[in-house]
């Protein structure tokens, strides 16, 4: 799989810092990357001047049928991380992560307003159940949450489309079908800080019963 992968420096990295900055546009690309002799699954934040703002890499990695992924994927080091922008807190969670309440609670409780997850779910896996499993995190988090995933064939892998905009009160704002297609959705990003103040199910945890 090494021949696939890319490097940060590599040209078609800098051709997508170069359409955010020609577009004016935030972007979060997700690539194979190879850093210091090992590869990730690792999912960019591109400003709209055309810098990386952040960076993600996969921390749960699958080993299941079709999804091989231990197999050429190494599991980050650093863990969970939300990233400063000058319209919010975003956070990324990679693919498989989003199954680990773990992941969307952690990156909530350090203040992410928007959670982007880049999936590739296919159409043999319960499609309606992973879009609650975005919904209810979205709700018990009080974050917007934005899941892109994969269309297409590639082998016996059929991909289901179906991207989703869930806001911080766990409704649908957007939700695609199974063919390419662009989503435009509006997402409340201060608001989701603020409900989490007013609805306060992660101020009242108590952790300390939790281990």
């Amino acid at each position: 799989m090494k021949e696939y992968s890319f490097s940060l420096d590599s040209d078609y990295v800098k051709g997508i810092q170069t359409a955010c900055l020609e577009n004016h546009i935030y972007a979060s690309p997700n690539f194979y990357i190879e850093e210091n002799d090992r590869r990730y699954d690792m999912s960019l934040l591109i400003d709209d001047k055309g810098e990386i703002v952040g960076r993600q890499k996969m921390v749960h990695i699958a080993q299941c049928e079709q999804f091989y992924e231990q197999d050429y994927y190494a599991p980050s080091e650093e863990g969970f991380t939300v990233f400063d922008t000058r319209f919010g807190k975003i956070g990324i969670v990679v693919c498989f992560d989003r199954h680990y309440p773990e992941s969307i609670r952690t990156e909530a409780l350090r203040g992410a307003e928007l959670i982007i997850i880049p999936t590739a779910n296919t159409k043999a896996e319960p499609s309606e159940l992973f879009r609650w499993e975005v919904k209810v995190q979205a709700f018990q988090n009080s974050v917007n949450v934005a899941m892109c995933n994969r269309v297409g064939r590639e082998g016996d892998m059929d991909f289901s489309g179906e991207s989703l905009v869930a806001g911080f009160d766990g409704e649908t704002i957007a939700l695609a079908g199974d063919k390419e297609e662009l989503i435009i959705a509006e997402v409340n990003l201060s608001g989701a800080t603020g409900k989490r103040k007013q609805r306060p199910y992660t101020s009242l945890r108590r952790t300390e019963l939790y281990e």
